[in-house]
């Protein structure tokens, strides 16, 4: 007659001692076995729960969420997959804008246009004995001003005629031919303007406003070419030389250096021995070009001129313009 536990009932049969612990461990405090039939979906051996139902059971037992059915009941949702979160949306950085060399408006210009007002460009004339010389003295200027670390140039004259615009402008040209350079060209020869008649451009500048600080590069010179900037005056100011005094004019051309990224710039200024604009304009600039007239220049005027420069600043060189018994305008 085999033995009973206490607590079963009688046509119960008992469960081994090992197989109930073992259930026991692994689920913990259970409430009572449903009975055995259709709607358990449960499979028991002789002896009790086998442990593939325990483990069906088990996984009948697990909570799940419920979802309304068709007909009002509830049904155990299908668990979810767990995803990896979203990945932030990226930061929209804001648009760059074109830095300011690049926001100066460019302007048509033709180096081979001819105009009655037109002053010659060498440019025109690659092969010409003009032309070379302007080349060779680009490059001496170049060296000049890297071995210093300058970057200002005036380019100026004893007397009114000795053709000061006409060397700048063709400089300037010469200097824009170096490949990844930038220059800036200013007239500020306030008194007699003649930059834009020079270049063939419609005058629409107005350098005082940009010297006392109300306008920006960018608003006041235009490009004629790709690397050169020019700095265009509308009319003439018998007061200039105030104004090149002035503190705002030295704030302007170095917020200009900084802001244009430009190599070298160059100011076409009025006569030295004329007026006393260019002897003020000469803390703001590195060193000073003097350019002679071979048929007109004399040499005291010469020495007058590099009296008046010492101590203020550096005279690069002597262009002899119009030179004598030469083939090329420049020695």
């Amino acid at each position: 007659m085999q033995a009973r536990r206490p607590g079963l009932a009688a046509d119960q049969p008992a469960i081994a001692e090992g197989r109930v612990v073992k259930h026991f461990a692994i689920s913990g405090a259970c409430g009572a076995i449903p009975a055995r039939g259709p709607l358990t979906g449960l499979e028991d051996d002789e002896d009790g729960m086998s442990e593939q139902s325990f483990k069906r059971f088990r996984r009948r037992r697990a909570p799940a969420a419920a979802a309304p059915s068709a007909d009002g009941g509830t049904v155990a949702a299908e668990p979810q997959q767990k995803t990896a979160p979203a990945a932030p949306p990226q930061a929209q950085l804001p648009a760059r804008l074109p830095e300011p060399w690049d926001r100066i408006r460019q302007v048509p210009f033709d180096t081979g246009a001819e105009q009655a007002e037109r002053l010659p460009l060498v440019s025109r004339f690659r092969t010409s004995p003009a032309a070379k010389s302007f080349d060779l003295l680009r490059t001496r200027l170049l060296h000049s001003l890297k071995a210093r670390g300058w970057n200002r140039v005036a380019v100026t004259a004893p007397a009114a005629g000795c053709g000061t615009t006409f060397s700048a402008v063709n400089l300037a040209l010469s200097l824009a031919r170096v490949p990844g350079s930038r220059t800036i060209l200013m007239d500020l020869n306030f008194r007699c303007p003649g930059m834009a008649r020079a270049l063939g451009i419609e005058t629409q500048g107005d350098l005082s406003a940009f010297l006392s600080g109300s306008t920006r590069i960018e608003d006041q010179f235009v490009r004629p070419l790709p690397s050169l900037a020019v700095g265009l005056n509308r009319s003439a100011d018998q007061d200039a030389a105030e104004l090149l005094h002035s503190g705002s004019c030295a704030e302007a051309l170095d917020a200009m250096m900084l802001r244009s990224g430009a190599d070298t710039a160059l100011f076409d200024l009025p006569p030295v021995l004329e007026h006393d604009d260019t002897a003020a304009f000469l803390p703001q600039v590195d060193a000073v070009l003097l350019i002679s007239d071979g048929t007109r220049t004399t040499a005291a005027q010469l020495a007058a001129c590099e009296k008046m420069l010492a101590g203020h600043t550096e005279l690069l060189g002597v262009v002899l313009n119009r030179a004598r018994d030469t083939d090329s305008p420049l020695n």
